[in-house]
C-alpha cells in the first residue's frame, strides 16, 4: 500500500501535487488514486481541489469516494489543499453547496463592496498571486517555514471556521481571514503549496513526516 495517496475524484490539480510530493520525498510511494482500497490503505492522504465547489462535491459524490474520504480524514495525517480545505466545512455560499461537514463552519465569498486596500486601491476577485501568511499557532507543518512567508493563492471564497482555535494561519485580502486550519490529524490550506516554490515544498516535506499529532 502507498505511503501517500492523492485522492483522484476527477477534478483538481492532482498531478502537480503528486509531482511536488515526489520531489520532496522520492523514497516514498506516492500515488494518485480513485481506488477506495488504495486510499484506505495509505499512511497519509491528500485531498486537492480546484475549480468550483459545486463541481468538486458533485465529482466526489459521483466518483464514489465521498465515504472513503470521510473515513480517512478521521484517523491519519490528512492534508486538504484549496477546495480540499473548503469541502471539509459544513457549507459554502458557492452554489450554495453542502460540504463534508467534517469541520464546523462555512465558506463565504469575498464581498465586492469591501475589496479595497488601505490606500483605497481596488482589489480584484479572485484573489490571485502571492500573499504573506501569518502563522496563528505553532504546528509541525510550519517547521522551517518563516512567519509571513508568501504563498500562492487563487480563489474567490474562503473559510470561516466556527472555532477560531482551528485557525493555523491567516492572510489579509483586504482584511484578515483564515487560510490554514489545523484540527487533530487534519491540516488544510487555502493556498497552493505545490505552486509556492521552496516554502510550499517545505510544508509538503513536513507533511510527509508528520505523525498526525500537534
Amino acid at each position: 500500500m502507498p505511503d501517500i495517496a492523492v485522492v483522484d475524484y476527477g477534478t483538481g490539480n492532482l498531478r502537480s501535487v503528486a509531482k511536488a510530493l515526489l520531489h520532496v520525498a522520492p523514497e516514498r510511494t506516492i500515488v494518485v488514486s480513485s481506488d477506495p482500497a488504495t486510499i484506505r490503505g495509505a499512511e497519509r492522504v491528500v485531498l486537492p481541489g480546484q475549480s468550483a465547489m459545486p463541481d468538486c462535491m458533485r465529482a466526489l459524490d459521483q466518483s464514489g469516494l465521498k465515504d472513503v474520504v470521510m473515513e480517512v480524514v478521521r484517523d491519519r495525517p490528512f492534508l486538504g489543499i484549496c477546495l480540499g480545505l473548503q469541502m471539509l466545512f459544513d457549507n459554502s455560499e458557492e452554489g450554495p453547496t453542502s460540504g463534508l461537514g467534517v469541520l464546523p463552519g462555512r465558506v463565504v465569498r469575498f464581498r465586492d463592496d469591501r475589496m479595497q486596500d488601505p490606500a483605497g486601491h481596488r482589489l480584484k476577485v479572485p484573489h490571485m498571486g502571492w500573499s504573506p501568511v501569518a502563522q496563528e499557532r505553532s504546528h509541525p507543518l510550519w517547521r522551517g517555514v518563516a512567519d509571513h512567508t508568501r504563498f500562492y493563492f487563487a480563489h474567490s471564497y474562503y473559510p470561516v471556521p466556527d472555532d477560531r482555535e482551528m485557525t493555523a494561519a491567516s492572510v489579509e485580502y483586504p482584511t484578515a481571514f483564515t487560510c490554514a486550519i489545523a484540527s487533530a490529524n487534519i491540516f488544510a490550506v487555502q493556498f497552493h503549496p505545490e505552486k509556492s516554490h521552496s516554502a510550499g515544498l517545505q510544508l509538503l516535506a513536513n507533511f510527509v513526516t508528520w505523525d498526525g499529532r500537534v
